[in-house]
């Protein structure tokens, strides 16, 4: 399974970005074989609007069946849902902590957005 996870650096002890639509970076782990990549949300950190909408459909196209991060507002939730990508928010700690909470079973999926739009 590939995961997403929202974060403010590059690797796996890197903290959890809070931030979904404005994180600085996009890990994808392939939770099968441990292996992950980086991928920089450099346009969407300053975007007047749309950063959540934007940040969802790059981790749809990255292939991403879930997504960890600490706050998803209801546009970028809207859109990850229409792709297939289940949500789990209250992620902290680094990636790698989330990531075990969340094997752990206690970062459920979310069933709407946790904050409101333009959550800075």
């Amino acid at each position: 399974m590939k995961v997403a996870v929202t974060a403010q650096g590059r690797d796996l002890d890197s903290l959890v970005d809070p931030r979904f639509g404005r994180a600085r970076y996009f890990l994808l782990i392939d939770t099968a074989t441990g292996e992950f990549t980086a991928h920089d949300n450099v346009q969407n950190l300053n975007a007047p609007q749309g950063a959540g909408i934007q940040a969802a459909q790059t981790v749809v196209q990255l292939g991403a069946e879930a997504v960890l991060t600490g706050n998803v507002g209801p546009k970028a939730f809207a859109t990850l849902q229409a792709g297939q990508v289940a949500i789990h928010p209250g992620a902290t700690g680094t990636v790698r902590q989330a990531l075990d909470e969340w094997r752990s079973g206690r970062i459920p999926p979310a069933a709407k957005a946790n904050v409101e739009g333009h959550w800075v």
